[in-house]
C-alpha cells in the first residue's frame, strides 16, 4: 500500500515534511530514481574567494574531507549497507554534497553521534558538521550553530503491527512508551501524556528492538525516523497523525557565524538549482509517492 502524498506538518503549512502514512510505505516509489553520482555530477564547488584565509571552510578543504557527525540506522536518512559498505539517504547524501562544495570531492568522514553526544562533538571540534535529523530547538541553539532548517518531520508513533487501541498521543496513558533519550520526544511526551511510562534508550535500533520485543507499547520519534523504520521491518506501523513540528538542520560550531553563513548559503544553492528536490526523489523518495514537497525556508525556525 503506497504511502499518502506528502503533506506539512501544520495544517496549511507548505513544507519538506514526511506524510502521514497509513501503515506501509510505497514498495516501488524510488523506480527510476537517479543515483547519488549523477546528483554530485551536477553539485556545486564554491569559488575560492568564498573560502578566506583562516576560516573553517580553508581548514576543511585543506583537510581534504568534511567530518560529518551522523548516524548509519536512519532507513532513507542514513543508512549503511553492510554488503557495500556505502550510506545512504538523505542526510547522507547532503554530506557529500557538502563536502564537495567546499573540498571539490565529495569525501566525507563520518562520526558516529547519538542525541547524547552531538552537541559535545561540535562544541569539542571532533566533527565539522552534524547531520542528523537534528531538530533545531532554541535551547541546543544556546549551545551550537544551526543552519537550515532543511528539512520538516513532526513526532509520530510507531507500534506494532497488531497493536489496534493505540492511534494518538491520549492513548499512551499509563502505557510503555519508548524513545531515544536525550531526543525533544521526551519533552513532548512529558507534557501530553505525563502519566506514560518513558523507557528511555540510546539508539534507534534499540527503541525498535524494544517495541518488537514487548518492553514497550510504543515507539515516539520524529516521523521521518519511523517511516524509515516501518519501510525495512513489516512488523511494525505508523499510527496517526504527527502532533509536533520538527524542523531539521544542520548542527555547526558554536561561535563562527561565518561558517553558518557559508552553509546557509550553500543549501539555498542546491534549493535554487533543484538539487534538493533530486536528493529528496533519491532518498525518501523511494518510499512515498508524489513529488518533493516545498523544502523550509532558511532561517524560519526558532533558534535557526
Amino acid at each position: 500500500m503506497a504511502l499518502a502524498t506528502a503533506i506539512g506538518v501544520t495544517a496549511g503549512c507548505s513544507s519538506a515534511a514526511l506524510p502521514t502514512p497509513p501503515g506501509t510505505a510505497a514498495s516501488e516509489g524510488g523506480a527510476g530514481s537517479e543515483s547519488i553520482e549523477q546528483i554530485l555530477a551536477d553539485a556545486p564547488v564554491a569559488d575560492p574567494a568564498d573560502l578566506p584565509a583562516g576560516s573553517r571552510m580553508a581548514t576543511i578543504k585543506q583537510a581534504g574531507t568534511l567530518r560529518v557527525g551522523g548516524t548509519t540506522t536512519a532507513a532513507l536518512f542514513s543508512l549503511k549497507d553492510p554488503i557495500t559498505g556505502k550510506t545512504t539517504g538523505f542526510d547522507a547524501y547532503l554530506a557529500q554534497l557538502l563536502a564537495k562544495y567546499i573540498t571539490g570531492t565529495p569525501s566525507v568522514e563520518l562520526v558516529q553521534v547519538t542525541a547524547q553526544t552531538r552537541e559535545l562533538l561540535l562544541q569539542n571540534g571532533t566533527v565539522d558538521a552534524v547531520l542528523a535529523t537534528y531538530t533545531i530547538t532554541p535551547a541546543r541553539a544556546e549551545k551550537i550553530n544551526f543552519a537550515g532548517p532543511y528539512f520538516n518531520s513532526g513526532t509520530s508513533i510507531l507500534v506494532k503491527k497488531s497493536e489496534t487501541t493505540i492511534t494518538s498521543p491520549s492513548d499512551l496513558a499509563g502505557r510503555t512508551v519508548v524513545t531515544q533519550s536525550n531526543s525533544t520526544a521526551v519533552n513532548t511526551l512529558e507534557q501530553l501524556v505525563p502519566d506514560a511510562k518513558l523507557l528511555l534508550l540510546e539508539t534507534n535500533d534499540q527503541c525498535v528492538q524494544a517495541l518488537r520485543q514487548g518492553r514497550a507499547d510504543a515507539y515516539v520519534l520524529d516521523q521521518a525516523i519511523l517511516v524509515g523504520n516501518a519501510e525495512r521491518d513489516p512488523q511494525v506501523k505508523i499510527v496517526g497523525q504527527p502532533f509536533t513540528e520538527d524542523p531539521y538542520g544542520i548542527g555547526l560550531p558554536p561561535g563562527d557565524a561565518q561558517f553558518k553563513t557559508f552553509v546557509n548559503g550553500w543549501l539555498t544553492k542546491l534549493i535554487d538549482a533543484g538539487l534538493w528536490d533530486r536528493v529528496w526523489k533519491a532518498s525518501v523518495g523511494t518510499a512515498i509517492e508524489g513529488e518533493p514537497p516545498a523544502p523550509p525556508v532558511i532561517g524560519s525556525a526558532a533558534g535557526s
